[in-house]
């Protein structure tokens, strides 16, 4: 039951962070935002690590891990969440939770040519499944109003960008502790960043209310802190399992971004999200039964 629990928790936090930066995008430049967000979850997942614990694996990184970190940060946190930020402003809150959860799909794709691994027929069947579905649940937002043809070309980048982070983390034998590999990596990705941040992001439309640090600190503690708290325990319980979470992530996503930003649920929208959730089901298919789970 505390598993279930702990699994109902990720989903929730998981597929909240498109409606978060959605309403955090509306009184802030993108950049900005991303920016706060990075350090805020940084000093205190560090300050947490190395101020609170006791055990001797939470040291400082050594020049090579500072380097792995470094990348997988830049990856991880400037490319992917700094494009994936960007992309809200011009994208429907839904799409962009719907478009994060077939990340293990492309993962597939990736690992196929960065580790020379050949997908298996089933996982091929998951990847045009589950572009197809993004894809029909995009068409009918194509109006210029809630969705337009670059946000979802930034949000396809950005999806590019966390599967090569995952491809990347899974070839690493990490020495350090999750949660200081976190720290490390989200601090550093935000320190890359900032340059950008400084010259593009817009300081003359950000408003400093209660939206924005409401945003800023639901994806800063809910969902970069709880969320991966969640998922890392969930992973070692059991990655099979844990990977089955995922499939929820659209539902949930589709349905705050109905609640809390009055998208409209349409016909496309319930296909879409069901060609997704198949396709996540038979991408996974053949490591649910061998096993073996995509390290996310």
């Amino acid at each position: 039951m505390k598993n279930i629990l702990i699994g109902l928790v990720f989903s929730i936090l998981w597929a909240s962070a498109s409606v978060a930066t959605k309403f955090g995008v509306q009184s802030a430049s993108p950049l900005i935002l991303a920016n706060v967000r990075f350090f805020i979850a940084g000093i205190l997942l560090l300050g947490f690590s190395y101020i609170f614990s006791k055990d001797e694996a939470y040291k400082l990184p050594n020049r090579k891990e500072f380097m792995q970190l470094g990348l997988f940060g830049f990856l991880n946190t400037t490319l992917y969440l700094g494009l994936y930020v960007m992309a809200m402003k011009f994208t429907a809150a839904g799409i962009g939770s719907l478009a994060v959860s077939i990340n293990p799909l492309m993962i597939v794709l990736l690992s196929a040519w960065w580790l020379s691994r050949r997908p298996r027929i089933g996982e091929w069947i998951g990847i045009i499944l589950g572009m197809l579905g993004v894809g029909i649940a995009t068409y009918p937002l194509l109006d210029g109003a809630t969705t337009k043809i670059e946000g979802i070309l930034i949000l396809l980048v950005s999806m590019i960008a966390v599967s090569a982070a995952s491809v990347y983390y899974a070839t690493i034998e990490w020495k350090l502790p999750n949660l200081l590999i976190n720290g490390w990596q989200v601090t550093l990705g935000g320190i890359f960043l900032l340059p950008f941040t400084l010259i593009f992001g817009d300081f003359s439309v950000t408003t400093w209310d209660f939206r924005f640090w409401g945003s800023v600190l639901w994806l800063s503690l809910a969902v970069s802190i709880a969320g991966l708290i969640c998922w890392f325990y969930l992973l070692r319980i059991d990655p099979v399992r844990a990977s089955l979470w995922l499939f929820l992530c659209p539902l949930f996503g589709f349905f705050f971004a109905w609640r809390l930003m009055d998208e409209q649920v349409t016909i496309y929208t319930v296909a879409g999200t069901l060609f997704v959730i198949v396709g996540l089901y038979f991408g996974q298919k053949a490591k649910i039964s061998s096993g073996v789970a995509i390290k996310k």
